[in-house]
């Protein structure tokens, strides 16, 4: 049985962490993208987890294989809640609601809400107590979603199901963010551990429900393979762990500032969508809030 070691920050140098923080946030601004794209199919939610965790969970099958589905040493606690908040139970009810948002709003409503349901966490759980730098970056998160609020009240094409479950959606993957921080098991042995499980649990939802993979055309599903399994899957979730091991979890949590940019202009570029004065303002402004928020200009 493999030794479950935590890699400290010491032991990783900091570039690394930069890379995968990067990279993260790029494969999340492709991924929402990609699946607004899904919309057009008929491809399920279902049927893009099958993928999602299917194709991680094949690659990285040795991992799984040599540490078991129930890692020793990692309490169930922690395992349940790395599951549900970057596995099955986050990943569903995101997609689901992403088909009714638009990017720049998804952008907003779920990379901006990450950080600040982490620092909520942190504050409530860990008696965590932000100065007032981080103060004015989660009010910036908060005005951001209110513009999207206002918008919406106006006639934009934002539902509730994008303001409830978006927002849970981000609360799901801090909850992940705090557990794998404390869980034991490094960037990878999580990732597959995640993947096998999450694919496990769609192959259920696939008995019970029925999937439509079979009708698919195979470059529609060999698109989602590339962006659902091997990005989104496989090298987002990893590039992720390795941020938050080699800068913690406050410097990399700062990146996500980049996604609602990016999912902004790329909804309005690629995907045809409005991009108004509105939608910037409200990336711009959470983009900001989340740099703040997370103590990225603090002097602690």
């Amino acid at each position: 049985m493999t030794t479950l070691a935590f890699s400290s920050r010491k032991t990783m140098p900091t570039a690394i962490g930069y890379a995968g923080a990067i990279i993260t946030v790029l494969i999340w601004a492709n991924w929402i993208l990609a699946t607004r794209h899904t919309t057009e199919t008929q491809m399920s939610t279902i049927d893009l987890g099958l993928i999602r965790y299917g194709v991680p969970a094949l690659v990285l099958s040795p991992v799984w294989l040599r540490t078991g589905l129930l890692p020793k040493g990692v309490p169930l606690k922690l395992l349940a809640l790395m599951v549900c908040g970057s596995g099955a139970l986050f990943f569903q009810l995101t997609t689901f609601a992403i088909h009714f948002t638009p990017a720049a709003s998804a952008g907003i409503l779920l990379g901006g809400s990450m950080p600040l349901a982490a620092a909520l966490i942190g504050v409530l759980l860990f008696r965590e107590r932000p100065d007032i730098t981080r103060w004015l970056g989660l009010g910036g998160i908060v005005a951001g979603v209110v513009i999207l609020l206002v918008r919406s009240l106006s006639g934009a094409d934002v539902s509730w199901i994008s303001f409830t479950l978006l927002p849970l959606g981000a609360l799901l993957w801090a909850g992940y963010t705090h557990a794998f921080r404390r869980s034991g098991l490094n960037a990878i042995q999580s990732s597959a551990i995640i993947a096998v499980w999450s694919f496990l649990i769609h192959v259920v939802l696939a008995f019970v429900f029925g999937s439509s993979l079979a009708s698919i055309p195979l470059p529609e599903i060999g698109l989602q393979v590339v962006s659902q399994g091997l990005l989104s899957g496989l090298a987002a979730t990893l590039a992720y762990g390795l941020a938050v091991q080699a800068l913690g979890g406050t410097q990399a949590a700062a990146f996500t500032a980049i996604t609602p940019v990016l999912a902004t202009f790329g909804g309005g570029m690629l995907l045809g969508e409005p991009l108004g004065v509105a939608e910037i303002s409200a990336a711009v402004v959470t983009g900001l809030g989340v740099a703040l928020s997370t103590g990225l200009l603090s002097r602690k």
